[in-house]
Order: structure tokens, then C-alpha cells, then sequence
């Protein structure tokens, strides 16, 4: 339950009568409901209210729950003198300049004590515009657009717009209508109508039911009310700081093991693999073949990796090592307009959600056929965003059902076989890859990335064997956390 559930509990106990006891020694709400009837007649007589067309009897049709014997069903108009405001013209600068009269709009009701307004008007728009001015005490509800059903209590003399109806009560207290019009907000947003910005009129309101309690008794709810309300917004608070605590656990999890992965410590390691240093010559050899045969360029050496630069240890027979090292080429996309038709598709960033990417909406684009196998996407590639919003993020491909080049915006790596994809694709979602990426990344106006930040990132590199097991080991234990992040949504 949320704290807004447990709020709107609570006022729907206080207007059915279960809030408090009731006290034998009130006056009865019938009692007090012919008084208000009485001084109503009388206001009207004195013409200091205006007289409103009679109210239909209420039927049992309309009364939705029991209340106890000293209670009365009635109707809002009944409990009340009732009116609405207006919104005298911005063309006309003398409604506003110098204006000293509080004129309240909708999205200023606070579902408490309102006292001030933003906007003032004059005493010439009070009269032109036939505004009613509100007295301090009186209770306000919206009656229009998003705001339907907020209230406030005025502690001011103030006017209001259109989209406002005021009451002011008779010899009701005050804070027990505005939580009953609270805990009515969803009945008065359901009777709304007119579509994109919906309303209700003032005379739905009027004709509504109304329990009302004894006098005495509707302090009582109101101070019971007062009592729980600090305590349901601490509820609030913790129910929401518990829920970001569960929404926020299963990727924490997962970084923690990411973590362990790479430093590791996820307990697979057999000191009797082949060391990863060796490896590591298998693959340098490898790729100073692929550049003797002209099918890769030759880059600059790469720094070697300090002790400065390991952020931990690792097991002696890892090594440390940089991605430029293990990748045989870190290259730019193909920039092209997307087309409709054609033979190639062109993967987008906005292509790949969730590691899949959306082969249904993949464009096709015109490249040159001698350009084709330079961008040509193969299984066990790995792109990488390189700006905005998405900079750092990584997709591995595991399958490609259609001839396809990857588009400007994203960096293609590929390496060596003697490597385990899934591992890399890991690092490239651990703590230490992010790390790394906001070291390198260039802030501007959409952040971004290059080949050469990625290509001197620092990897730790398990034996062969010890990557596949970590793989198995991560994939194990996050099939263990889903079921998990289900039961926290």
C-alpha cells in the first residue's frame, strides 16, 4: 500500500463515521442540519447570499455506504453558501495594474491552507466581472482540466476564477469539508466531462451526497485526522525509499558480481590453465600476422599498464592488459541516409534496445559494393555507442539474418577467436569499463567517445578456460536474479 493509498484509507474511514467513536452527548446532525437550513433562509432574506434552485431529496440510491444513527446524508449545496469566479479580461490593463484583491487560480490550491496569490486584481475587475469575494476560511475545489478535485482552505479574503468553486460553510467546520472533498477527489474526476480538458460544474458538486456528522463529532475527525497524516507522510517516505532500495537491488546485484567477475573472486579459478600472459602472445602473434598479410593496419604501440593503473589485484595467472591489445580493429561506422528499400541494412543506436536489436526496424541505406565488406557486421562483433545519450553502451552480435553495415554513430571492435565474447561483453558492462568511459569521455553538448579511449582501456584477461567458466558462472547467477527483480517491481 502506498502512502497515498493509506491516505485515501484513511479519509474514506473518517466520512463513513469509522474514524472515532461517536459521543451519545452530541447534538444530533439532523439538528444541525435544520439550523443550517435555517440560517440559510435567513442569509438569503438579509440578501447576503443568493437563493439557489431547490435540491431534489436524496434517494437511497445515492447514499454509497452506511453511517451511523447521529448522521444525516445531505447534499453539498445544502451544507452551504456556493459560487464560482471569473477571469476578468488581460486586455484590460486596469484590472490588473495595481491590483490588491488575491485572485486564486486552480493551480494554486494546495489541498491545504492557501495565503496569497500570485496574481492581484482591481477593485474595478471586481465590480465589472461580478467576481464574489471569498472569505478567510472558505473552501475551495477545481472544477476543471488536470486539477479536478484539488481543495484548500483560504486564509485570506481573496476572488477566484472560473475554474474554481467556492464554499463558503455554514456552521460546518471547514477542514471536515475539505477532507471530505478529498477523499472524493476520484468521484469528481469520473463525473468530468469534455474530453482533452475535462470539467465538472459547479451544480454536480451542489447536487453531491454528503455525510454529515455532528459538529462535534467532525472536530474529531478532523483532529484524528491530523494526528495520522505526519504519520502516513513517514510511511510515504519510507515506502518510496524502499521501493527505489528494491527497484535499484537486482542491478546493484548484478554490478556486484560484474565486479567479482573481472577482479576475479567469483571462485572458478584453476591456477593449473595456461597462464593468460601466454595467451596474450597467442593473440599478438595473431594479429602481427593479420598485419603482415595486409588485411589489418598496423597501429601505434600501446603504453605498457603501470602499477599506478590497476585499480585491483587479480590472479597470478590473469594479466593485465589493454583492449587495443586484444582487438584486431576499433572502427567508425558508415554515414548514410536511411532508405525505405534496398539490399543493405544499416543498424542505428535507436536499432538496439534491451542487447536485441529490432530487425523490423532497421533501415536499409545505398553503399558503394567495394565499401560493403569494410562494414560488414559479422557474429561475435561487438558496436559500441560513441555519443549522446547512449555514449558507452555495448551490443554484442550474436546472429546477423540479414546483410548489414552499422551506422556512423557506433564503433565496431573485433579480436581475436582465442578470446570468449561474452566475457568482454561483461567488462563492458562493469564498473570498471563506466569507469574508465567517463575518464575518456568528452563533455559537451552530447557527450562522446572515441576509438582511442576504448582501444587504452585496461582489461583484466582470465586464461581461455577461465573465461568460458565465468561466463557460465554470471549468466548462472543473474538467471537466479531475475525472478528476483520481478518480485520487487
Amino acid at each position: 500500500m502506498t502512502g497515498q493509498d493509506l491516505k485515501n484509507s484513511i479519509l474514506q474511514l473518517a466520512i463513513q463515521g469509522k474514524l472515532v467513536a461517536q459521543d451519545a452527548n452530541d447534538e444530533p446532525a439532523s439538528v444541525l442540519l435544520e439550523r443550517i437550513k435555517a440560517e440559510k433562509k435567513k442569509l438569503i432574506e438579509e440578501k447576503k447570499i443568493k437563493k439557489e434552485k431547490p435540491l431534489a431529496e436524496i434517494t437511497e440510491d445515492e447514499k454509497p455506504f452506511e453511517i451511523p444513527d447521529s448522521w444525516v446524508w445531505c447534499r453539498l449545496g445544502e451544507i452551504g453558501d456556493w459560487g464560482s469566479g471569473a477571469t476578468p479580461s488581460k486586455g484590460k490593463p486596469d484590472y490588473y495594474d495595481k491590483g490588491y484583491i488575491p485572485w486564486i487560480r486552480t493551480g494554486e490550491l494546495n489541498n491545504s491552507i492557501v495565503y496569497d496569490s500570485e496574481i492581484k486584481i482591481t477593485d474595478k475587475a471586481l465590480k465589472e466581472c461580478s467576481l464574489r469575494i471569498c472569505k478567510t476560511g472558505d473552501v475551495l475545489i477545481a472544477m476543471y482540466g488536470a486539477t479536478i478535485g484539488k481543495v484548500a482552505i483560504l486564509n485570506i479574503p481573496a476572488t477566484t476564477n472560473q475554474a474554481c468553486c467556492a464554499c463558503t460553510p455554514i456552521f460546518i467546520f471547514n477542514w471536515y469539508l475539505l477532507y471530505f472533498l478529498m477523499a472524493n477527489k476520484k468521484a469528481f474526476t469520473e463525473m468530468s466531462e469534455g474530453g482533452a480538458q475535462p470539467n465538472i460544474s459547479k451544480e454536480k458538486i451542489l447536487r453531491t451526497s454528503f455525510p454529515l456528522p455532528p459538529l462535534s463529532e467532525q472536530k474529531r475527525i478532523v483532529t484524528k485526522i491530523e494526528e495520522l497524516m505526519p504519520l502516513v507522510d513517514e510511511y510515504d517516505k519510507a515506502q518510496k525509499e524502499l521501493n527505489a532500495l528494491n527497484s535499484a537491488m537486482p542491478e546493484q546485484l548484478k554490478q556486484s558480481i560484474l565486479q567479482e567477475a573481472i577482479m576475479g573472486k567469483l571462485g572458478t579459478n584453476n591456477p593449473d590453465d595456461e597462464p593468460a600472459s601466454e595467451l596474450l602472445k597467442r593473440i599478438r602473434k595473431e594479429k602481427e600476422q593479420l598485419i603482415k598479410d595486409k588485411k589489418i593496419k598496423k597501429e601505434k604501440p600501446l603504453p605498457e599498464i603501470t602499477d599506478e593503473e590497476k585499480p585491483f589485484d587479480i590472479p597470478d595467472n590473469w594479466v593485465w592488459c589493454r583492449w587495443g591489445d586484444l582487438s584486431f580493429s576499433i572502427q567508425y561506422g558508415y554515414n548514410a541516409s536511411a532508405q525505405q528499400n534496398g539490399d543493405i541494412r544499416m543498424v542505428r543506436i535507436s536499432d538496439i534496445q534491451n542487447n536485441e536489436v529490432l530487425w523490423d526496424s532497421v533501415p536499409y541505406c545505398k553503399i558503394k559494393a567495394e565499401e560493403i565488406e569494410g562494414y560488414l557486421l559479422k557474429p561475435n562483433d561487438i558496436l559500441f555507442a560513441r555519443t549522446g545519450g547512449t555514449v558507452g553502451k555495448s551490443f554484442l552480435v550474436k546472429k546477423v539474418p540479414y546483410p548489414s553495415i552499422y551506422a556512423g554513430y557506433l564503433i565496431r571492435t573485433r579480436y581475436s577467436n582465442n578470446l570468449v565474447p561474452q566475457y568482454l561483453k561483461y567488462f563492458m558492462e562493469s564498473r570498471l569499463y563506466w569507469e574508465q568511459l567517463r575518464e575518456g569521455t568528452i563533455a559537451t553538448a552530447q557527450p562522446n567517445c572515441n576509438g582511442k579511449t576504448l582501444g587504452n582501456m585496461r582489461i583484466p584477461l582470465p586464461p581461455l578456460a577461465e573465461q568460458h567458466r565465468i561466463v557460465s558462472k554470471i549468466e548462472n547467477l543473474f538467471a537466479c536474479i531475475e525472478p528476483l527483480a520481478k518480485d520487487l517491481k
